[in-house]
């Protein structure tokens, strides 16, 4: 004798034209404390089974006020914060800070300064390719490949550290120039890297590359067309992946890059695999630019002139010149700063995830009246719900992977 279906049992059964109901669907929050997240994000994901139908990215687990503490701090205090803004890549956001500063103020760098940060940038890419591409082997069951790749982050930590006495959070540049200049030491633990480091990523590339389980986790999952990734302002990897080949460094040029010889590294396919091999190769061409830049580093100063009163005067200018000691009084121990002028400019970098500015407006203070940031990783966000629908929920960590998103970057 059959059974009548109880209430809660004839509410989920599929409708006579074999359409789900709302009641149907799982709800399923994947964060913030999923491992795969990585960091502070969540998903609320819709699923039928495994099957993702919807997802809703969710922010606003690590905001800290970033944008409106630019307001307050001087143009050189305020580099401590943006370490915090990309702790992956922390360099890279040093560089992209005081680039926008120095178009607002009109400064031009000096050519060894320019060398200096574009050799960091680009170790700053290597570092956060390496964790990006590291991330989605371990989330997708390659745990030697993250290993592989953590071990070289930590030699590029290392020339950091060497470099301005800090590992993570280097806050390395000052308006018209940067806190240390390259040592023997510096220049000689750069030049092992890039001899070294070809083959491990030689290493890396023949663990996953052409890995089965990898392989069929990754391609033709979260594909994402050239004209989705304009319309939806990517940049960066996750862009070029996708048949975008722009690039800033090659667009509109900055520091030395309009002096270097480099490819811009794109695929077609627009799939977590294609964000793999585009990371895996930008490497190749950061190594390129690190190893020129390098061996053509000019000599000079790496700061301007303390006419402009901008840049900290050197030791020898404080102790010997009336001019150097109030200079360094006044930019270091009044906490003065310097005026900006009353206008406003934005100004942006090839970041690791692709394209980071900042919009500054000075009203004649010693602080921005207003300042701005334009990240990567919440354009890329937004565009996870597209990417993910039709997916099993494995997919979730790939696709999430393959982007890169920073919490940090997201709560601003």
């Amino acid at each position: 004798m059959a059974i009548a279906p109880t209430e809660f049992e004839t509410r989920d059964l599929p409708a006579a034209d074999g359409s789900r109901s709302e009641d149907y669907l799982w709800t399923l929050n994947f964060g913030p404390q999923h491992p795969a997240t990585h960091t502070t994000l969540r998903l609320v994901l819709k699923l039928e089974g495994e099957r993702v139908v919807d997802a809703m990215p969710e922010m606003g687990y690590l905001h800290s006020g970033f944008e409106k503490i630019g307001e307050h701090l001087t143009f050189n205090q305020y580099v401590t914060v943006t370490d915090r803004m990309n702790y992956i890549s922390p360099m890279a956001n040093n560089v992209a800070w005081h680039h926008a500063v120095e178009t607002l103020l009109g400064i031009e760098l000096t050519p060894r300064c320019r060398y200096i940060r574009t050799i960091i940038a680009e170790l700053a890419r290597i570092s956060d390719h390496l964790l990006c591409n590291g991330a989605v082997g371990l989330d997708t069951g390659a745990f030697t490949f993250f290993l592989y790749g953590f071990y070289q982050r930590e030699v590029i930590y290392d020339i950091f550290e060497t470099l301005c006495g800090a590992r993570f959070t280097n806050s390395y540049t000052r308006v018209g120039g940067v806190s240390q200049d390259f040592t023997p030491l510096v220049i000689e633990k750069i030049r092992s890297f890039v001899k070294t480091f070809p083959k491990t990523l030689d290493d890396m590339e023949r663990l996953l590359t052409r890995n089965r389980i990898f392989v069929d986790r990754t391609k033709g999952v979260g594909v994402l067309t050239k004209a989705e990734a304009i319309d939806g302002g990517a940049t960066g990897p996750v862009a070029r992946a996708s048949g975008v080949t722009r690039d800033l460094r090659r667009d509109e040029p900055y520091l030395a890059y309009g002096e270097l010889d480099f490819q811009i590294c794109c695929a077609s396919a627009g799939d977590c695999y294609a964000r793999y091999l585009v990371r895996m190769q930008e490497m190749r061409e950061s190594l390129r630019i690190v190893a020129d830049a390098l061996e053509n580093l000019p000599s000079g100063p790496v700061n301007v002139g303390i006419d402009q009163r901008t840049a900290l005067p050197t030791k020898q200018q404080v102790y010997s010149t009336i001019e150097g000691t109030i200079s360094h009084f006044e930019l270091s121990m009044s906490n003065r700063g310097f005026e900006v002028p009353c206008e406003e400019s934005y100004a942006a970098i090839e970041a690791p995830n692709g394209e980071l500015g900042f919009y500054l407006v000075g009203d004649g203070g010693e602080t921005a009246y207003r300042a701005r940031c334009r990240p990567p990783s919440v354009l890329h966000f937004a565009l996870f719900p597209h990417l993910i629908r039709g997916h099993t929920l494995s997919d979730v960590v790939a696709v999430l992977g393959s982007l890169n998103i920073i919490a940090a970057e997201l709560d601003r």
